[in-house]
């Protein structure tokens, strides 16, 4: 192929006319907690920072970059297409926990996707000459700058990694077409050729755990969920709830093994980041579950409705919360903060025994006691306008008084002792 520039000169970068700019993309809780940050990293000055937090969350590689590379030479391979790997020597000098660290630089990702790609063509043949290999290089990395171009989400997880920074580890069960037999070959590592494709259709039979079964559909649909790809399969084949099997038992229906496999989706992390894995589920009308079927999505967006319903109504009732409490003056309120008598606790009183009680009997005590057994209650009673015609007794003697008065003023005053009940006055003759 010959490769024309549209965007970019020979000899110049192709990021020349391109400004960029730090910026920070963190991530917190509700309660405003971080989940993640990341400092000073690198983008286009016309970037947004919706853009920019993507890219630093999603598809910056987070580990295993290392600070020191060098180029490897490979026979028919120009020197700006040969990929890196890292330089131990140069690393050997670094103290060991910044030997490596991940991706900061959007400039760092558009390199080792267009490189890779341009790589990959060049080996594949499909460039004319050196020259179309660069131009095609340079305008790869220039529309990606400026969002003229991107590819899907596994590309930016995983191309790249093993070019540009020699990043590699053991066949995850993936395949590949090698270009110069035209054969299916079974990669023996995961990013010399990765799974960059986006989305697959996988099939399934009603069989539980053979090869094409449903088990067996959990592990494939595990492999590309974990390098960021989607899948979708179509599960008519599956027989119904109660279904006879041909041990004699029932079926449990094609909607137990649906959430099984939407569990196993949600657990795994797509691309090995925060995304949730893409998963499209399919079934005929004519299934015996399809009722079931579409119940199952409408239940599901109650219960985010639900959700969202909920929050909102918190948000409300908090945020008045929160105005009351920033709007009250306790001053004005007068309000004062006191230990509750239902929460203080009772001081402790000793129980008197009868030696304490004896030693309680004070000569005053006693006095006090013959005093009111003497009759001290027995005083006249004020005049009233209405007794004031009556006869006054003579100063010095003894009113006389009925039997029921006596005892009723003496227990008004105190109750009689047994002294008292001895020494009671004998009442006169009137």
């Amino acid at each position: 192929m010959r490769i024309e520039r549209q965007f970019t000169e020979a000899g110049k970068s192709p990021y020349a006319a391109i400004g960029f700019r730090q910026t920070t993309s963190e991530i917190r809780n509700p309660d405003g907690s971080v989940v993640f940050k990341l400092d000073a990293i690198d983008v286009p000055q016309a970037w947004s920072q919706v853009a920019a937090d993507v890219l630093a969350q999603k598809y910056f590689r987070k580990a295993g970059v290392a600070k020191c590379l060098k180029k490897v030479k490979e026979k028919g391979v120009p020197a700006f297409l040969r990929r890196s790997v890292p330089d131990q020597k140069a690393l050997a000098k670094l103290p060991e926990d910044e030997r490596f660290g991940g991706e900061i630089s959007a400039r760092q990702v558009f390199d080792r996707m267009a490189g890779a790609w341009t790589y990959w063509g060049w080996k594949g043949g499909y460039f004319s000459s050196q020259a179309d290999a660069r131009a095609y290089l340079d305008e790869m990395r220039h529309m990606l700058a400026r969002q003229m171009a991107a590819p899907n989400s596994p590309q930016w997880f995983n191309t790249g990694l093993h070019w540009a920074y020699g990043i590699d580890g053991p066949g995850q069960g993936h395949y590949y077409v090698d270009h110069l037999g035209g054969k299916l070959v079974r990669s023996k590592s995961a990013y010399e050729h990765p799974q960059p494709h986006a989305c697959f259709i996988q099939s399934v039979s009603d069989d539980l755990v053979n090869e094409g079964g449903i088990m067996d559909l959990w592990t494939r649909e595990a492999r590309l969920f974990k390098y960021g790809s989607g899948t979708g399969t179509n599960f008519s084949q599956l027989r119904a709830a109660d279904e006879s099997l041909a041990g004699g038992g029932k079926s449990s229906g094609l909607m137990s093994f649906l959430k099984i496999g939407d569990r196993a989706a949600g657990a795994i992390k797509s691309g090995g980041t925060t995304r949730r894995a893409a998963k499209m589920v399919i079934c005929d009308l004519d299934h015996p579950d399809i009722e079931a079927f579409i119940n199952w999505k409408v239940k599901e967006e109650q219960k985010v409705a639900s959700l969202v319903a909920g929050s909102k109504l918190h948000e409300k009732m908090l945020n008045g919360i929160f105005a009351a409490i920033r709007a009250w003056d306790g001053e004005r309120a007068n309000a004062t903060v006191r230990e509750s008598p239902r929460t203080r606790p009772m001081p402790s009183i000793p129980r008197p025994t009868p030696a304490s009680r004896r030693r309680s009997a004070t000569p005053a005590r006693r006095r006090s006691r013959r005093a009111t057994s003497s009759g001290c209650c027995n005083t006249p009673p004020r005049a009233s306008p209405r007794s004031s015609s009556r006869p006054t007794t003579p100063t010095g003697t003894a009113r006389p008084t009925s039997p029921s008065r006596a005892r009723t003023r003496t227990t008004r005053c105190a109750s009689p002792t047994p002294s008292s009940r001895r020494s009671r006055p004998t009442p006169t003759g009137s």
